[in-house]
């Protein structure tokens, strides 16, 4: 019931509680009614402040004026029914109201100077400097592009006041000044204190990081691009009063190549295009929208489905006319108003700029909105080298295929891709040649390349069966040899092959990457079956050499599979096997003058090293294949050499030269143009590399690349994409951007191919983003997170982590103020240490407890704290009943201090400091490892002696032992601390 003032104002406080949106805004608009019944002006005045508030963060900013105008006439009627922070509030939004009227275009451009003119006498009135005024000033001239230089200048120049806007939000409109001037190193020399953290707002670092994006693109500052937008698209999500910055998210995305994550960003943002109360904000959104939508329209994506306003359906075709037509008409509207054509240049400015990286910028973060549109940048990347030129003869042009396949060139994909084009076409008439061959022999040709093709996609049951095709094709063009290579291929086609995300290759593929355990086993008797026959054509003069060598590569390979499942101990005949056949393959490589198929064969020998511990020897043989290669002149191979030799520098604990291996290897794969290179783990093995030398940098660079490869695989390479994400969050976390590690970890959990993770590794990523939002204090959504995962691990047979769950659970939920929900989750760890025992966490849970309901309670809290104080050394005494493993002097010590540290909060000195002196010893018995927290015990026991008991010298002497410790225990910081403090006594 609102029926008394002290009812509204318990109202209104606890409204002001609520986050920003229709909820709130419509309570304070019936709250505002509730207080109209009453005479009393500080109470109709907070309600219309509080309504005032919400229109400004929820999108209706254009209300403002009006509910403004009611607090102005109360505010001249009676001023002393203002309080202090009221009072303060009436001038501070004078600005609220500028902007308003600015940003709307209705407002004849007269009244809105007419507004300044009485903001500048109320602040002169008032006692105030003019700083806010000029700022206004400044903003306007912005918008109507008249004097800008001037107005800045006058505003900038002039120091700041009580009532200039806050540093943040100052700091990002100089900087948004530099922007527009084209000098981006100023404007993010300017911004830097913003983005860094040192200064901030409500609403700051996350507008200037939208601000920022473009600017560090075009400066080449990737990493700060790519953590700008990670963690400032997760706050302004879906905020009404975040509309300008969410469509600098999506231009962001357009314009570094990640289209799909734009899209992604336009469906979750679906609801923002009814936010229609800031004209000036929806114009930027809703021209941030265009730019992604048309960059897709001009790469030919005009039919593809997107999101866009409720109630319709919309491709890209339709929303890019439906927004060009209502930005045009809202910019026209503004620059009606304002006599200029500023906004409507400053808009085609932004539609102009082209995309500004060659790739796409690897976010980290999985987009599938449009997956279709993941395969291929909106730019072509950069030119290489120079490609092979495409013969304008047919037969020239599959002649020079056949001799680029012999040589495993990379350009024999796309010359038997455009011979398949051209023999495809309606009017294609196949050459007569007898170099060319039949067309049966062209149909073969182009059967087995589509084989290949599918193979490299890991679609094994395809590409199997169309080596079969192949193989009738190329016996019926009287190719018998071409035929039994394609059967022979077939027997290897799939051995990797896990049905379930295994990591198999096609039958040229070299030994350069992880082979994944399926379990199976090569069938020996059809492979020496084909040997067998192989034997005879090419006795007979029906097998190429070439195609001899395939032969033997597939039982190389088969041998190398066999051995690599059955280590560390593989059987004798398996180990003989492979050396025989290997060996076999590479001296008839040799003789046959193959320095590929030679290289080849040294990779698996290289490669079995190495997985028997055999570094250096697999060293020395990778870099004598690399050697003979470049003696070749062969440099198209050396791609998949230089990425195994990578990893087994990185094996054998030398990072760096690992590292440098690496990115040699990609930029070799890069340069040749192989599609078929194993990008996705040699990322993620660099990204290993980089975390191991101190890079974290680099680790971020190299896994945000490999997880947007894996996603090109599609869904079989799901669990390898998510894993990469979860190391990544891991090191986004070590580097302190605890909220760019958690818009990786959402990405993966929020995307539906989640359900197809491992139960543990879904597991996993949830516990660690539950921990990451409690390190971002949003506590509510962390809680929610560890319900979830509590509900997930019930049911498994390890319930230890059940128990660590439903505690973390339990302080979450506390700390979101759900009492009691933290106290039904502290129940379920009850339970669950009643049947797997976690006694450390289960006791650390009821200390921080303790120490939340003193902090939130004082004084009338202490039962309840020492109640919680003594089940946990309850949890300790029944855990050395049983013989539990626990760490005793870390409980008790922990019990005590804590313990203490209540009794003070509550007055009782005395006890606190019997408590306290407790505490030390019972760290003392944890030896090094005990030092720190027993000088902070030290700390507790001197502060509450000297400063609530008043006995300073006996502090001041406490001190100077601890001091003592500290230093000869390596402990240099808690020594300062204890200095710091006795110095305080001394000096009293």
């Amino acid at each position: 019931m609102l029926d008394t003032p002290d009812a509204v104002m318990a109202a209104l406080r606890e409204n002001d509680a609520r986050p920003y949106g229709r909820t709130r805004t419509v309570t304070a608009e019936e709250l505002v009614d509730a207080a109209e019944q009453f005479e009393d002006t500080g109470i109709r005045s907070m309600a219309l402040l509080e309504l005032m508030e919400a229109y400004e963060y929820d999108g209706e900013r254009s209300k403002s004026p009006v509910v403004f105008a009611r607090i102005l006439k109360l505010w001249d009627t009676d001023p002393d029914g203002f309080g202090e922070w009221a009072r303060r509030q009436v001038l501070w939004r004078f600005k609220w109201v500028a902007d308003a009227l600015k940003d709307t275009p209705d407002v004849p451009l007269a009244a809105v100077r007419r507004w300044h003119t009485e903001l500048r006498d109320r602040y002169r009135t008032a006692g105030h400097d003019l700083q806010p005024y000029y700022a206004q000033r400044y903003h306007l001239a912005v918008q109507t592009g008249i004097d800008v230089q001037d107005a800045y200048e006058l505003w900038a120049a002039r120091p700041r006041s009580e009532l200039s806007d806050c540093h943040a939000c100052e700091t990002r409109a100089r900087a948004r000044h530099f922007i527009a001037a084209g000098d981006d190193a100023r404007a993010l020399e300017v911004i830097a204190p913003v983005l860094d953290g040192r200064s901030g707002c409500e609403q700051e670092p996350y507008l200037s990081q939208a601000t920022a994006l473009l600017a560090q693109l075009r400066r080449g500052r990737l990493d700060e691009a790519r953590s700008g937008h990670l963690s400032g698209y997760r706050y302004a999500r879906g905020k009404a009063s975040m509309l300008n910055a969410v469509g600098l998210h999506i231009e962001f995305c357009a314009l570094s190549g990640n289209e799909p994550r734009g899209l992604e960003l336009l469906a979750e943002n679906r609801d923002l295009f009814a936010v229609t109360g800031e004209p000036a904000a929806r114009l930027g959104f809703l021209t941030g929208v265009e730019v992604l939508v048309a960059l897709l329209a001009r790469a030919g994506h005009g039919e593809l489905a997107v999101s866009g306003p409720a109630g319709a359906t919309w491709t890209v075709d339709s929303l890019l006319a439906h927004v060009r037509t209502e930005a045009d008409a809202l910019a026209a509207r503004f620059d009606a108003r304002n006599g200029t054509g500023a906004v409507g240049a400053e808009r085609r400015a932004r539609l102009a700029v082209e995309p500004l990286l060659a790739e796409p910028l690897a976010l980290g973060v999985r987009a599938v909105a449009a997956p279709g549109l993941s395969d291929a940048p909106a730019v072509a990347p950069a030119p290489r080298r120079t490609v092979e030129p495409e013969p304008e003869d047919f037969t020239a042009l599959v002649l020079r295929a056949r001799e680029l396949e012999v040589l495993g060139h990379p350009d024999a994909d796309r010359l038997w891709k455009r011979a398949a084009e051209r023999a495809g076409a309606a009017d294609f008439v196949h050459p007569r040649s007898a170099e060319l061959g039949g067309p049966e022999r062209l149909r073969a040709e182009l059967a087995e390349q589509r084989a290949h093709e599918a193979l490299q996609r890991d679609a094994y049951a395809e590409g199997k069966a169309g080596l079969l095709a192949a193989a009738e094709l190329f016996e019926e063009a009287g190719l018998a040899g071409s035929a039994l290579m394609c059967r022979a291929r077939t027997l290897i086609a799939d051995l990797d092959d896990e049905s379930d995300g295994g990591a198999g290759r096609s039958a040229d593929a070299d030994a350069d990457a992880d082979s994944g355990h399926s379990g199976r086993r090569a069938d020996w008797a059809a492979l020496d079956a084909a040997l067998a026959r192989a034997e005879e054509l090419r006795a007979g003069g029906e097998l190429t050499d070439d195609d001899y060598l395939i032969v033997l590569q597939t039982r190389a390979y088969a041998a190398h599979h066999d051995l690599v499942e059955t280590l560390p101990e593989p059987a004798d005949e398996v180990a003989e096997r492979f050396e025989a056949v290997v060996g076999a393959y590479r001296r008839t490589a040799v003789e046959l003058g193959s320095e590929r198929r030679a290289a080849t064969s040294r990779q698996y020998t290289a490669d079995a090293a190495a997985r028997k511990g055999l570094l250096a020897e697999s060293e020395a043989e990778l870099r004598e294949v690399l050697a003979q290669l470049d003696a070749a002149e062969l440099p198209w191979h050396t791609p998949r050499v230089l990425g195994l030799l990578g990893q087994v520098l990185l094996q054998g604990r030398e990072p760096g030269q690992a590292v440098e291996v690496f990115h040699r290897a990609l930029a070799e794969a890069v340069r040749w143009g192989d599609d078929s290179y194993p990008y996705a783990p040699t990322y993620m093995m660099l990204g290993h590399g980089c975390l191991q030398t101190g890079d974290l940098g680099g680790a971020v660079r190299a896994l945000s690349e490999a997880a947007a490869r894996y996603d090109r695989k599609g869904a079989e390479a799901v669990e390898e994409a998510a894993r990469v994400r979860m190391q990544l969050a891991d090191v986004l976390r070590d580097t302190g951007r605890a909220a760019d590690a958690v818009a990786v970890l959402e990405s993966v959990l929020l995307d539906a191919s989640a359900a197809r993770l491992d139960v543990r590794m879904l597991a996993q990523a949830r516990l660690d983003l539950a921990r990451g939002l409690s390190e971002l204090e949003e506590h509510r959504d962390a809680a929610e997170e560890y319900l979830r995962l509590a509900d997930l691990v019930a049911g498994w047979e390890d319930q230890e982590t059940h128990t660590m769950v439903a505690c973390e659970a339990t302080l979450a939920l506390a700390r979101a103020e759900r009492r009691d929900a933290a106290e039904a989750a502290l129940a379920r760890a009850r339970e669950a240490h009643g049947k797997a025992p976690q006694v450390d966490q289960l006791a650390a849970t009821l200390r921080e407890l303790a120490r939340m309901t003193m902090r939130e309670q004082g004084a009338e809290g202490l039962a309840a704290a020492l109640a919680l104080l003594a089940e946990a050394d309850a949890v300790g005494e029944a855990a050395e009943l049983a013989g539990e493993e626990y760490n005793s002097w870390y409980l008790r010590g922990g019990s005590h201090y804590e313990r203490a540290r209540s009794l003070a909060v509550a007055g009782r000195y005395e006890e606190a400091l019997a408590e306290a002196e407790r505490a030390v010893p019972e760290y003392e018995a944890g030896g090094e490892l005990a030092e720190s927290p027993r000088a902070e015990s030290v700390r507790l026991a001197a502060l509450i002696e000297g400063s609530d008991l008043g006995r300073t010298e006996a502090a001041v002497a406490r001190l100077t032992a601890g001091i003592a410790r500290c230093e000869a225990a390596g402990l240099p910081e808690a020594a300062e601390v204890l200095v710091e403090l006795r110095e305080r006594f001394a000096g009293e």
